[in-house]
């Protein structure tokens, strides 16, 4: 859910592989990444900030939401379809119109995208490159 509503979010193989690695860890728990002060509640950004932090990324280099930033930078340099995209990180249409009408969820496109998107992640760990922000960088790939 966000914003209390629900959201689909097609998952990549790999994805879901590692969400069943987790399963152990997680136990029945309602939430796969819980807050460290209580499985009541999901792990904070900040948390996520933190992890980033202690793996070496300055304050201003990387944030948790700079992933969402990334992926949809590189999927859309990419050409997948934007109303694709937007979906997949839950954004809604800023045309109040189109949004009245347009209920479309794009799952098999979101499905394909998602696992091209795995893959070249994939790829790019294959090759000992790094995921670097800055649009030098992305024009690089």
């Amino acid at each position: 859910m966000k914003l209390r509503q629900e959201h689909l979010v097609p998952l990549s193989r790999q994805a879901v592989e590692i969400l069943s690695d987790l399963r152990p860890l997680t136990g029945a728990g309602r939430y796969v990444f819980p807050s460290a002060r209580t499985n009541l509640r999901p792990m904070s950004e900040n948390a996520i900030t933190a992890a980033l932090r202690r793996m070496g990324y300055e304050q201003g280099t990387m944030t948790a939401h700079g992933f969402r930033t990334l992926a949809s930078t590189l999927l859309n340099e990419q050409g997948w379809p934007s109303d694709a995209i937007e979906r997949q990180l839950a954004h809604s249409e800023r045309n109040g119109v189109r949004d009245a009408y347009n209920r479309a969820e794009y799952l098999e496109d979101r499905r394909r995208m998602m696992q091209k998107w795995a893959n070249y992640l994939d790829e790019l760990r294959a090759r000992g490159a790094t995921l670097d922000s800055s649009p030098a960088a992305i024009n690089q790939l």
